[in-house]
Parts: structure tokens; sequence; C-alpha cells
């Protein structure tokens, strides 16, 4: 697997493919929990000796990991963090943002797909993904976008060639059920 590299853009997706990372290794309980690795106590046993082994050198490589997931200018200013679940709070905080910011980010991404018009010369796969794009960034944030509505854009915003096709969904077909899956398959036949 690819380590994801976070380069100070697009942070919500990276956040999403970073926990996937550390959980596929074993290491998103170093971020999770937090913990803190005790001493081992006098004469310890083989398994305490284990157990207190594999939880450093879980933290160790979980801090590892993130250290090498990001561009050295944020490096630089996660450096002195102590611990990986702290450079997570501290790459949320800067990047992600208190509420208030993610709702203004969510607005302007909802505004920015409701703009969306498809050109001519694009296709109706194009168009989708980029309406899927969008969508995707405002539920990565937190906000839910069902596939309904993208659907309803899709229909509303067609330019005049599809009027044919949506007319004839339209009698077949009740699009308030319809998934976006069935709309591209029947606009793209």
């Amino acid at each position: 697997m690819a380590l994801p590299v976070f380069d100070g853009e697009n942070y919500q997706a990276w956040t999403v493919k970073m926990q996937a990372y550390l959980e596929a290794c074993d290491l998103w309980v170093a971020v999770e929990e937090d913990y803190e690795v005790l001493s081992l106590l006098k004469n310890p046993t083989m398994v305490h000796i284990r157990a207190h082994k594999e939880r450093r050198t879980t933290k160790s490589k979980a801090k590892s990991c993130v250290f090498a997931a990001v561009f050295t200018t944020i490096f630089s200013r996660v450096v002195t963090c102590e611990s990986t679940k702290e450079i997570w709070d501290f790459l949320k905080k800067e990047y992600e943002g208190d509420k208030r910011i993610r709702g203004m980010k969510v607005l302007n991404l909802v505004r920015e797909f409701e703009m969306q018009r498809m050109k001519k010369s694009k296709t109706i796969k194009d168009y989708s993904n980029r309406l899927h794009l969008i969508a995707n960034k405002v539920r990565i944030l937190g906000t839910e976008l069902n596939d309904n509505i993208i659907v309803q854009n899709i229909l509303v915003i067609l330019p005049e060639r599809y009027e044919a096709t949506i007319a004839s969904l339209e009698n077949t077909k009740d699009l308030s059920r319809f998934s976006l899956a069935e709309l591209l398959s029947a606009l793209q036949t």
C-alpha cells in the first residue's frame, strides 16, 4: 500500500485515506486511544515484556507513518508534537477548522454543486463525476448529500439533446425513486 501524502490540499480526503492506511497497518489505535506506555514493573514476565514492546512499537510506527505522510513544510510544524494523536489533532485544527468553518466550506461546495452545468462537448459520465466529487467533499465534511439530489440536479441541468430521454424516463419510471446508477445507465445508452 502506498502511504497517502498530505501536501496541504484536500485535507478531508487525506484523513480518510490515512485512517484507512493506519487501520490496515494496525496502527490506528495510537491515534484513537493515545495511550501512554508505562515503564515495565520489576521482574516482568515475557508476556508483559512483549506487550510493552508492542505498545511502544505501535506508537512509534504510527508517529513515523504520519511524519512520512506530510510534506516537509507541514512536517516542520508538527515535529514538536509528542504523540500521533497530538499530530492528528493539530492537523485537524489547522486544516479542517471548527464547526463554523466546516459549515462555510459545505455552503461553498453546495453552491459549487448547484452552479455546475454540463458543457455541450462533455459526456454524462464526466458531468456526473464532477458532481460526485463535490458531493463526496460535502459528505466528508459531515453533511449528507444523497444521490437523489444529484439525480435531480442532473435532470434539471441536462442539455436539450437529452429531453426525449428524460421524457421517456418520466413516463416509464418514478424519478423520485430513481437511483443515480440507473439514471447514468439510461442516459449513457
